[in-house]
C-alpha cells in the first residue's frame, strides 16, 4: 500500500505535510484577514485554489469533525487551511466561511506531492 493511503488521519497527513514543507496554515486573524503562518502572506478568495479535501470524523465522536483543505495560491505554494467544524468549531462569525466558500475548488492528485 502506498503512502498516501496509509495516512487516514488529521495528524498523518498534517505531519507528512510539515515534512515535505508544506506547513504555511492560512488562517483568520484578528484583523480578519486570512493570513498564511509561514510565509505572513495576505490572502483573497481570488489568491488560492483548494487543490484537496480531506474530511475527518472522530471515531469515539461523530461531533469531532475536521476538514483539511489543501490550497494552492497563485505563486505556486502550498499550504493548508484547517477547520475544526462541529461542537469544536475553531472558527467564529468573522467571514470564515464566506472566504472559503469563494475560494474555487479544482482538485487534483496529490499524491506524488504527498509522497517520498
Amino acid at each position: 500500500m502506498d503512502q498516501l493511503h496509509e495516512m487516514n488521519t488529521l495528524s498523518d497527513i498534517m505531519n507528512r505535510l510539515r515534512l515535505k514543507g508544506f506547513d504555511n496554515e492560512i488562517k483568520m486573524s484578528d484583523t480578519f484577514h486570512m493570513t498564511g503562518s509561514k510565509n505572513n502572506k495576505v490572502y483573497a478568495a481570488g489568491d488560492l485554489t483548494i487543490i484537496k479535501i480531506f474530511r475527518f470524523e472522530g471515531d469515539s465522536d461523530p461531533a469531532d469533525n475536521a476538514a483539511l483543505y489543501i490550497t494552492q495560491d497563485k505563486d505556486g505554494e502550498l499550504g493548508y487551511i484547517l477547520d475544526a467544524y462541529g461542537v469544536y468549531s475553531t472558527q467564529e462569525d468573522n467571514g470564515f466561511d464566506e472566504f472559503l466558500k469563494s475560494i474555487p475548488v479544482v482538485e487534483i492528485d496529490i499524491h506524488g506531492i504527498l509522497s517520498n
